[in-house]
């Protein structure tokens, strides 16, 4: 029978190697996201279209609200989080029109 410190360290070990795998996909995730909003700003540069797209950020950030309420994450969390990516998407797209 194991002792329960040693239960404990293994159940541990456990979830950090599911958090290790778990954060490799959102960066690689993240990755391939920003490879394709790359494109798009290409493409708005070279059609000269605005970098930004309110009503689609807006459509992106209430999807992304009830998203993240089926996931059972705090969907401020996730407006913020979509947020902060759309900004860096902005910015991106801006430097591809200069």
């Amino acid at each position: 029978m194991t002792d329960p410190a040693t239960r404990a360290a293994e159940l541990l070990k456990e979830h950090r190697e599911s958090i290790d795998r778990l954060d490799a996909i959102l960066v690689y995730t993240l990755g391939e996201r920003f490879k394709h909003t790359q494109s798009v700003g290409r493409l708005k540069a070279r059609h000269d279209l605005p970098p930004s797209d309110p009503a689609r950020e807006a459509q992106q950030i209430e999807r992304l609200e009830a998203l993240a309420e089926e996931a059972d994450l705090d969907p401020d969390f996730a407006k913020k989080f979509l947020n902060f990516i759309i900004r860096e998407v902005i910015r991106h797209h801006k430097e591809h029109q200069e």
